[in-house]
C-alpha cells in the first residue's frame, strides 16, 4: 500500500479519523487514501489534494484562535478542571457559572499558561487559563467569560464520578427475561406484542419467580408507512416510540369511543390474520391499529386530558414537532426524505412549517401517538416495579438510525450523511458488517452542547430501570464506512468519551437506573476498565467468555467480571437449543457468510460445546446423557457461580425455541426481526401459554436460585 502523506494523517488526527488500527487478529491495518479523504469529506473537510489539506489544516488552527471559549467544557463532581480563554493579548478577563438551577457562581481562579501569543487578523490573541471549582453540582450548566469587551459563553456539562448502582439492587444481584416484545403477543393483543404484554411479562416474572427486569428490545420509532421496518436496531427514530406498541383499549379515550364493537372486530381481524401468517407481519397490523386508534384520537378529550397533553407537548417541544412532522410528510410522500420536494427536506424551511400548519391534524395525531405511549410507557414501568422488580423495565439503545428516516431529517445537521456505521471483520462476522446508519458527527456534538445526545438519553430513562447501550463502544469510536464501500474499507472515528459517557452517567444518577453496555466484539482492552470505573455495567455472553489467557477453554465463574450483565445467549445467536444443534453455523453455510469451510466451523463448535460440558459435569450441574433441556437449564444454572450483578434469561430459551432472530451481515436473506416466539415443535406461542409452560416456569425457579441468597 502506497504510504500515506504526512499532511492527510495529521488532518485525520486532528478530526479523530483513525489512518492505522489493529484488527481483531492483532494485525496492524493501514488505511486507504480513499476512506480517510471520503471520511474527511462526511465531516465537512475537502481533503482530496495537498492543497486543500493544508488548507483545511491552517482554518482549524484559525478558528481555534478565533474562539473566545471551547464550545463545550466537561469536567466530573470533585475535579478541578481548566479551560482555556482567547482574549487580546494583555487584555482582562472575566467569569462566571450560570447553574442550571438559575443561580450564579463566581470566583473562577486563573492559572498560569505560558502559551506565545498567535498573530490573526491584524490581532495579537492571547490564551489565558482558568479553574473550574471542584465543588460543582451535576447538570448542564453555561460558563460565561468577558474578554476585552467581548460577551461570551459555552456548555458546561458537570457529570457525577460514576453511576452507581441503584439502592433497589441493596448490594445484591437480580435477573430478568430479555424479550424481543413484538415476538411474543397475548390472546388479547393485535397480532402483535405491545406494551400491556411488556406489563404483563414483568408482573408473570417478578411475582411468580422474584425477577427484577424485564430487558426489551429497541421500541424506538419506524416509519407509519409500508413496508414498515422491521429492524428495531434500524429505526426512524431513537427519541421516540413505534405506536404499533400501543394497546388500543388501554388509552382512556377508548371508553368514549361510539362504537366500540367496531373496534373489537377490527382486533379479532388482525389476530386472525397474525395467526395465519408464518412470520409476523407489521404492515397488515399497523394498518388495522392506525384506523381504530385515529378513531379513538378523534374523541373529543375531558378538560384535564386536554391540559395533560398540552403539558406533554411543552416538555418535549420542537423535537416533537419536528417528527410529528416527519411523519405527516412521509404519509403523503413517501418515507425517504431525499425524495421529497426540495424545499421540504430540511426541517428549518418556511415550507416545512406551512405544510404542518396546512395539515394540522395529520400532524396532530402523530404527536398523540407519542402521548399515548409515554402513558403507557410510565404505566408498564410502575406496574413493574409495584410488582416487586428492583429495576423494572429496561430499555435498549440501538447504534443509530435509518438514513432516510425522522431523525436523520430533523438532525442531518448533526448526523455525517455520506458514510455509514458498521463494524470491521472479526471473529464471528468475517466479512465485516455495515449498518446502513448515519453516525453522529463528533464536531457538531460538541458545538451544541451535546443536547441531541442529551434529549435522546433522557427520553429513554424517562420510563425505565435501566437501558442497555447497544454497541457502547460506539460511544469512544465508530467504524465509518464511506458511502458505496465494502465494510472492510473502513475507519474509526473517536468520540469524545468522557462527555458521552459523562451524559449516560449523569443521567442514569438522577434517574436511579442501571446502565448496560454492549461491550461485545472488537474492544480496546482499556474501555472496558473505564466503563467499570464510571458505575457501567458491561455484557456477557456464556459463548463468547473464554479463557484466551489460560487454555482457552470455558472461562472459570470466578474470573468474570462483577459489573455485567450475563447471559448465555443473545439476539444476535440462536436460542440455546438452536446453537447447540449448530444453527448459527448451518444459517452463515447457507447465506455464504463463512470465509472457511463449514465442516471446520462445526468441527470448533462441537469442541468448544464438549469443552463447555465437561466444565458442567465438573461442577455437578450435568449428568451423563443430557436432555437438551437439561443442558440449557446447567448454562443458566453456571452463571449463578459467577460474581455477575445482573443476569438475564433469553425468553426463547425458556420455551426451547431453536430459530434465530437476527442473523447479522444479513437483510432480507434472512427473517430478520419477523420470528415469532415458539417451542420446540415450531408452534407459536402466546403469552399465555408462556405463563402456563412448565418449561419456561423450571428454568425461571433456575434463575430465582441464582440470585436468592442460601439459607445458612
Amino acid at each position: 500500500m502506497t504510504e500515506l502523506a504526512g499532511s492527510l494523517v495529521e488532518l485525520a488526527r486532528r478530526y479523530g479519523v483513525a489512518a492505522t488500527y489493529d484488527d481483531w487478529t492483532g494485525g496492524h491495518q493501514v488505511v486507504s487514501e480513499s476512506t480517510l479523504v471520503s471520511v474527511l469529506t462526511a465531516l465537512g473537510v475537502a481533503a482530496g489534494t495537498e492543497d486543500e489539506r493544508q488548507t483545511a489544516l491552517r482554518a482549524l488552527d484559525e478558528d481555534h484562535w478565533r474562539r473566545v471559549l471551547p464550545p463545550t467544557v466537561v469536567t466530573r463532581t470533585g475535579r478541578a478542571t481548566s479551560f482555556w480563554v482567547h482574549v487580546t493579548h494583555g487584555g482582562d478577563v472575566g467569569g462566571w457559572i450560570r447553574l442550571e438551577d438559575g443561580t450564579v457562581r463566581t470566583g473562577l481562579r486563573q492559572l498560569v499558561n505560558d502559551t506565545p501569543p498567535r498573530e490573526l487578523d491584524g490581532r495579537l490573541i492571547g490564551e489565558a487559563s482558568f479553574e473550574l471549582p471542584a465543588d460543582l453540582p451535576i447538570g448542564y450548566h453555561r460558563l460565561h467569560v468577558t474578554a476585552g469587551g467581548v460577551d461570551a459563553d459555552a456548555a458546561l456539562i458537570v457529570a457525577p464520578d460514576a453511576a452507581a448502582l441503584p439502592t433497589s439492587l441493596g448490594g445484591g444481584r437480580t435477573w430478568g427475561v430479555a424479550t424481543q416484545l413484538y415476538s411474543v403477543r397475548s390472546e388479547r393483543s393485535w397480532g402483535i406484542g405491545d406494551l400491556t404484554d411488556l406489563t404483563d411479562l414483568a408482573v408473570w416474572s417478578a411475582s411468580r419467580y422474584g425477577a427484577g427486569f424485564v430487558l426489551v428490545n429497541p421500541l424506538h420509532a419506524a416509519a407509519p408507512t409500508p413496508p414498515m421496518e422491521p429492524s428495531p436496531y434500524l429505526p426512524t427514530s431513537r427519541r421516540f416510540v413505534n405506536p404499533i406498541y400501543l394497546r388500543v383499549e388501554a388509552i382512556q379515550e377508548f371508553a368514549y369511543v361510539g362504537d366500540r364493537g367496531e373496534l373489537r372486530k377490527a382486533r379479532s381481524v388482525a389476530q386472525a390474520r397474525a395467526k395465519k401468517s408464518t412470520l409476523i407481519d407489521r404492515d397488515s397490523v399497523w394498518k388495522i391499529k392506525r384506523a381504530a386508534l385515529r378513531a379513538v384520537y378523534r374523541v373529543k378529550r375531558s378538560a384535564g386530558r386536554d391540559l395533560a397533553y398540552a403539558a406533554y407537548r411543552a416538555r418535549e417541544g420542537r423535537n416533537l414537532d419536528d417528527f410529528a412532522i416527519w411523519c405527516a410528510l412521509a404519509e403523503k410522500y413517501g418515507s425517504d426524505w431525499h425524495f421529497w420536494p426540495e424545499e421540504l427536506r430540511h426541517p428549518g424551511n418556511a415550507a416545512v412549517a406551512a405544510f404542518a400548519a396546512k395539515r394540522a391534524d395529520a400532524v396532530d395525531f402523530h404527536r398523540w401517538l407519542q402521548w399515548q405511549l409515554d402513558d403507557q410507557l410510565t404505566a408498564a414501568q410502575a406496574t413493574a416495579v409495584q410488582a416487586g422488580m428492583a429495576l423494572g423495565v429496561m430499555h435498549d439503545l440501538a447504534v443509530g438510525v435509518d438514513p432516510n428516516g425522522a431523525d436523520a431529517w430533523a438532525l442531518q445537521d448533526t448526523l455525517a450523511l455520506g458514510v455509514s456505521v458498521g463494524a470491521p471483520p472479526d471473529e464471528y462476522n468475517q466479512l465485516g458488517q455495515d449498518w446502513s446508519q448515519p453516525p453522529w458527527r463528533p464536531d457538531r456534538l460538541v458545538e451544541q452542547g451535546y443536547e441531541p445526545f442529551r434529549a435522546l438519553v433522557n427520553a429513554l430513562l424517562r420510563h425505565a430501570g435501566g437501558i442497555r447501550i447497544d454497541h457502547i463502544i460506539g460511544l469512544f469510536r465508530l467504524w465509518w464506512i464511506p458511502k458505496g464501500a465494502d465494510p472492510r474499507e473502513g475507519t474509526y472515528v473517536r468520540y469524545d468519551h468522557e462527555a458521552l459517557i459523562g451524559i449516560v452517567a449523569l443521567e442514569a444518577y438522577r434517574s436511579g437506573a442501571v446502565v448496560v453496555g454492549e461491550d461485545l466484539g472488537t474492544v480496546e482492552p482499556w474501555v472496558r476498565d473505564y466503563l467499570a470505573e464510571r458505575g457501567l455495567l458491561g455484557t456477557s455472553i456464556l459463548w463468547f467468555e473464554l479463557d484466551r489467557a489460560g487454555d482457552g477453554g470455558p472461562l472459570p465463574p470466578r474470573k468474570w467480571r462483577e459489573y455485567s450483565l450475563s447471559s448465555v445467549t443473545t439476539h444476535d445467536l440462536p436460542p440455546t437449543a438452536g446453537y447447540l444443534a449448530g444453527e448459527h453455523v448451518r444459517i452463515r453455510q447457507e447465506l455464504g457468510l463463512l470465509t472457511r469451510p463449514a465442516a471446520d466451523e462445526l468441527a470448533d463448535d462441537k469442541a468448544e460445546q464438549a469443552a463447555w460440558l465437561a466444565v458442567l459435569r465438573e461442577m455437578g450441574l450435568l449428568g451423563d446423557d443430557p436432555s437438551v433441556q437439561e443442558i440449557v437449564s446447567a448454562l443458566y444454572a453456571y452463571l449463578g457461580r459467577t460474581p455477575s450483578r445482573l443476569l438475564a434469561l433469553a425468553l426463547p430459551d425458556a420455551v426451547g425455541d431453536v430459530r434465530a432472530q437476527n442473523q447479522p451481515g444479513t437483510t432480507d436473506e434472512y427473517p430478520n426481526w419477523r420470528v415469532k416466539l415458539a417451542g420446540p415443535d415450531g408452534r407459536e406461542l402466546l403469552l399465555e401459554d408462556v405463563f402456563a409452560s412448565p418449561r419456561a416456569a423450571g428454568l425461571a425457579e433456575v434463575m430465582r436460585a441464582q440470585v436468592t441468597p442460601a439459607r445458612e
